[in-house]
C-alpha cells in the first residue's frame, strides 16, 4: 500500500510533484465536458478517471454521503482505481472532492485532494529566478496549468514586466519582496489566450503600459481598443537600469507582435517561437495573408546570434522546461531542435507558408472574445473571465503534438 503523507496537496505541492514526475493516479470528479477541456497534465503522462460526483452519488444509491460514494467505489470502480497508487482526488473547487477522498481512505486507499480544485491549480502562479544579480534579475511568472509565461526584467532597482497575466499579486508581491519599482509594463502583442494583466497592473503601479499599435485594433471587428497605451515601434529601445530592451516587430502570429532584446544575451520572444514549436499565423481570421508575414518574421529571428537565449511567451508541455522548472533555448539549439524552425531551414517561403497553414490546430472560438476583452471592447465579469481563459493555450502549431492539440 502507498502513502501520502498529506491529505491535502495545495496547488503549489501538485507542481512540485510534477515537476519530480512522482507517480500518482488522478480521480477528476468534474462532468465530463469539463474534464475534457481541461484536465491535469505534467511531465510524465497521468494515469487518470473521470467519473461525475452526482453520478457517484447517484449509482452508489445510499442516504448517507460518504456511504453512496463507497458504495458505488466498490460496486463500479473496485478495478479502475489503484490500490498500489496514491490517489489524487480533483474537481472544480476542491469541496466535492473532499468528500471523495473520505470515501476512498476510509476504504484503505492512500489518497490526497487538490485544495481549491481545478480552479486553484488554474489560478497558480510561479515564479524562478532565471537571473538575480543587482545589475540584473530576470524573474519567469508562469501559470503552469495553461502554459503562460511572463517576465520581469530588473536592473538597479527599475523593473519592466513582460507580457502580465490577469492576476496581479505575483507582480506586486515581487516588487516588494525584491525591491524594485515597476515602471514600464510591455505586451509583446494582444493576447487571444488569456486576458492580459497589463493595463490593470499600470493602473495599480503607475508605470506605463506599451503596445503596437497595429494591435491595438481588434482583428476580426476592426474596432480600435478603448484602454489607455503607449504605442511601440521596430527599434524602440526601453532602457531598464544599466540595461536596454531593444523591440523587433515581428508580425506574424498577430499584426503587431514584438520581441524584446536584452542587450545580447537574451530575447522575450512573446508568441513568435516556442521550445518544441512556432506559433499559428491564423488567430486573425487571415491565415495566408499572415502565414507570408510569419515567415518573413521567423528568417529575422534565426539570424539573430545564436548565443542568444530566447524566453518565449507559452509552453505547452512541462517537458519543454529544464530541470528547475524553466523555459528557455538558445537560439542556436532551436535551429536544430524546433520542429517548425528547422523546417524553415531546409525550405523556401511558399515550402513552408503551406506547412504552417497545414499544421493549424483547432480554432478556440474563445479566443476572439478574449481578443475583445484585451482591448477594453467589452468587460465582462470575473466567473466570465475564468471560464474564457479555462484550459491550456492553443497558441503553437499542432504539427509537434501530434496534430492532437
Amino acid at each position: 500500500m502507498q502513502t501520502l503523507g498529506e491529505e491535502v496537496w495545495s496547488p503549489g505541492d501538485l507542481l512540485h510533484r510534477l515537476e519530480a514526475r512522482e507517480k500518482f493516479f488522478v480521480f477528476d470528479v468534474r462532468n465530463r465536458d469539463e474534464f475534457e477541456r481541461f484536465r491535469l497534465e505534467g511531465r510524465a503522462l497521468l494515469p487518470a478517471l473521470n467519473f461525475p460526483y452526482f453520478e457517484l452519488l447517484e449509482s452508489g444509491g445510499k442516504d448517507d454521503m460518504i456511504e453512496s460514494i463507497s458504495a458505488c467505489i466498490d460496486h463500479d470502480l473496485r478495478d479502475k482505481l489503484p490500490k498500489d497508487t496514491p490517489i489524487l482526488t480533483v474537481c472544480a473547487k476542491g469541496g466535492t472532492s473532499e468528500f471523495v477522498a473520505q470515501a476512498l481512505r476510509q476504504m484503505g486507499y492512500a489518497c490526497a485532494n487538490l485544495d481549491h480544485g481545478m480552479k486553484g491549480w488554474g489560478e497558480f502562479y510561479s515564479t524562478v529566478p532565471i537571473v538575480e544579480a543587482p545589475t540584473l534579475s530576470i524573474y519567469q511568472i508562469s501559470r503552469p496549468a495553461r502554459g503562460c509565461l511572463s517576465y520581469v526584467v530588473a536592473s538597479n532597482g527599475h523593473a519592466i514586466v513582460i507580457d502580465p497575466l490577469r492576476h496581479l499579486q505575483p507582480y506586486v508581491e515581487l516588487e516588494s519582496k525584491a525591491k524594485f519599482k515597476i515602471e514600464q509594463i510591455i505586451d509583446t502583442h494582444g493576447h487571444a489566450d488569456h486576458v492580459s494583466g497589463g493595463p490593470a497592473l499600470s493602473a495599480a503601479t503607475g508605470a506605463s503600459y506599451h503596445l503596437h499599435p497595429y494591435d491595438a485594433i481588434h482583428p476580426i471587428d476592426m474596432l480600435p481598443a478603448t484602454i489607455t497605451y503607449d504605442a511601440i515601434w521596430d527599434g524602440e529601445v526601453f532602457p531598464v537600469g544599466a540595461h536596454e530592451l531593444r523591440a523587433l516587430h515581428i508580425p506574424g502570429h498577430t499584426l503587431g507582435l514584438v520581441a524584446l532584446q536584452l542587450d545580447n544575451q537574451y530575447l522575450f520572444g512573446g508568441d513568435s517561437v516556442f521550445i518544441n514549436s512556432i506559433s499559428r499565423p491564423d488567430l486573425g481570421g487571415k491565415a495566408e495573408h499572415w502565414a507570408r508575414l510569419h515567415t518573413r518574421s521567423l528568417r529575422r529571428l534565426i539570424e539573430l546570434p545564436g548565443s542568444i537565449q530566447l524566453l518565449p511567451g507559452h509552453f505547452s508541455s512541462m517537458n519543454e522546461g529544464g530541470d528547475k522548472g524553466l523555459f528557455g533555448a538558445s537560439i542556436d539549439n532551436l535551429r536544430s531542435s524546433n520542429e517548425g524552425l528547422s523546417t524553415l531551414l531546409k525550405s523556401s517561403d511558399a515550402e513552408f507558408e503551406r506547412y504552417l497553414l497545414a499544421s493549424l490546430p483547432k480554432f478556440n472560438a474563445d479566443y476572439v472574445e478574449i481578443k475583445r476583452v484585451n482591448a477594453g471592447l467589452v468587460a465582462p465579469p470575473e466567473e466570465e473571465l475564468e471560464t474564457l481563459e479555462l484550459g491550456k493555450n492553443v497558441c503553437a502549431l499542432a504539427q509537434a503534438y501530434g496534430g492532437t492539440r
